[in-house]
């Protein structure tokens, strides 16, 4: 894994920091958190699908016994493998079956992630939304953990949610519209207050 923070992640920090005292509170406490990149875009794309809906440790325990089962998580591997089986490691049918597409999308060179870097991020979106199983959040956690775009806000992340109304909005959940306005004032730097937001929940760095 690369644990290189994003060339542009202190300038993120001083200048959301300088602008709103909730993001320089959550700097300040956690100067430790860095966001990471597995190097993997097909591993990042499968962590994302089996993480969808449920808890972060539920994900984890999950994958764990996934990847245990697999052994190798390459799509030329993951697509031949039984449903039952992956179903059998924790995993929805359905999530089973999206695996397996997702692999197939990689085979036969539907998803292309050489051709991601020249495109912005609603481009990506798109594309990676053709795939069974990959919606807009999913398609929103490539780009931030694979990626690393630095103004990503996704609107339907829970934990996203629960940061913003703890820390503004005297704990009532916001509407996506009101969220969606919130997240103007981080701009251009949304990835990164999404990230100590995320902190403030849970210290746990998560890394898909």
């Amino acid at each position: 894994m690369n644990t290189t923070p994003p060339a542009y992640w202190h300038t993120a920090c001083t200048e959301l920091a300088a602008a709103d005292p909730v993001m320089a509170a959550l700097i300040s406490r956690y100067p430790d958190a860095i966001l990471g990149d597995r190097g993997d875009p097909f591993q990042t794309l499968a962590r994302a699908i089996v993480g969808q809906q449920i808890s972060v440790k539920a994900a984890d325990n999950i994958w764990m016994r996934f990847a245990d089962y697999a052994q190798r998580i390459q799509p030329e591997h993951i697509v031949t493998l039984e449903l039952d089986a992956l179903a059998a490691c924790g995993l929805s049918r359905r999530k089973a079956e999206y695996l397996r597409d997702l692999a197939g999308h990689f085979i036969d060179g539907r998803v292309e992630p050489a051709r991601w870097k020249a495109l912005d991020d609603e481009a990506v979106i798109a594309e990676l939304t053709d795939v069974r199983g990959i919606g807009r959040w999913t398609a929103e956690m490539f780009l931030i953990f694979s990626l690393r775009r630095p103004d990503v806000w996704p609107l339907d992340d829970i934990g996203l949610q629960k940061a913003v109304a703890l820390h503004y909005l005297a704990g009532e959940r916001p509407t996506p519209s009101l969220l969606r306005q919130h997240g103007a004032r981080h701009a251009p730097w949304r990835t990164v207050a999404t990230w100590y937001l995320w902190r403030s929940l849970d210290p746990v760095v998560v890394q898909y």
